[in-house]
This record gives C-alpha cells, structure tokens and sequence, in this order.
C-alpha cells in the first residue's frame, strides 16, 4: 500500500515525509509549508521525533507514520494524525492526534480519526487503539465519535479500543 493523502469531507491527512517531519521538529516552515498559529504543538513534534527515530532504526513505516491535517479549503495544516508505529504483534496500532486551538470544537478531529481508522483497516491492522488523561473529556468524545469504545481506566489514562 503506498503512502497516499486521506480525503475526508472538509479534511486532507497527507502523509509526513522525513524532510516535513524534520521541519516540524524544527519548528521552521519551509517554503510551501501553510502553518495555522500553534502548528506545531507540542504533540507534533514528539510525535514527529519519534517517527524519525524510527526510521533510522528500522526504516520507513509505509502508512503507518504522522500524517498533518490539513483544511481541504485553504489546505492549511491545523494539526496532526498518526500511528505511534507499526502493528504490533497482534495486528494494533496506537493512534495519537492534536489540533492547534483555533481548531477545535469543530469536529475536525473526530473526522480525521474516522479517516486513520479506514485506513488503519485498509492497511490489514486488526484493532486501533488510543488513550488520553482521564479529565481530557474531548479527547474521550473524539475516539469514541470515531468508533473506539472505553475499554479500560488505569494509571491516569482512559483506554479505547476499536477491533477492525
């Protein structure tokens, strides 16, 4: 499967090459790049680390990377998607998203996490799975909003799961 952009409604999640991914941890636009105010967030660049570092230690992940949502109208990036890796050993993938402030409360999140999961599914994983603080509520109402169901509570966390 190759490295393609998710359409979704009002949504494009393009796939982060190693060079965006390098800019994002930089903090430094390159030409082209149409951040919103607060691209990147904090959760941007760890996650955008993290992808780097696993590319130099075991290659490219194929779909299974950072993808930067981005407005169909404008294409401005107001946040990020993306797997926190390959499958595991089970067929699961660990998802983890973030949107700028001016972002938020639009369903923007909800609807590009729909998207990573058709094509969590299209890519052969057997389960998607997330988790965020307990008091995060909005996080909460996203991952379920896109089909993953609370399946547990521990160490501070709420943990959801949806089988594929």
């Amino acid at each position: 499967m190759r490295n393609e952009s998710v359409t979704t409604a009002r949504l494009l999640l393009d796939p982060l090459s190693v060079a965006e991914a390098r800019r994002t941890v930089a903090r430094d636009a390159g030409d082209g790049d149409l951040w919103a105010e607060g691209y990147p967030g904090d959760g941007d660049v760890r996650a955008c680390t993290g992808f780097l570092r696993g590319v130099a230690e075991r290659g490219d992940p194929g779909v299974f990377r950072p993808y930067a949502i981005r407005l169909r109208d404008g294409g401005a990036t107001v946040g990020g998607i993306g797997f926190h890796g390959p499958p595991d050993e089970l067929g699961v993938v660990t998802v983890g998203y973030g949107l700028v402030p001016g972002a938020r409360g639009r369903g923007y999140a909800s609807e590009a996490l729909r998207g990573l999961v058709g094509l969590a599914r299209r890519a052969g994983a057997s389960g998607v799975k997330g988790d965020a603080d307990l008091d995060n509520v909005a996080s909460h109402r996203v991952m379920e909003a896109a089909g993953l169901l609370r399946v547990a509570e521990a160490d501070g966390l709420s943990h959801h799961h949806l089988a594929l």
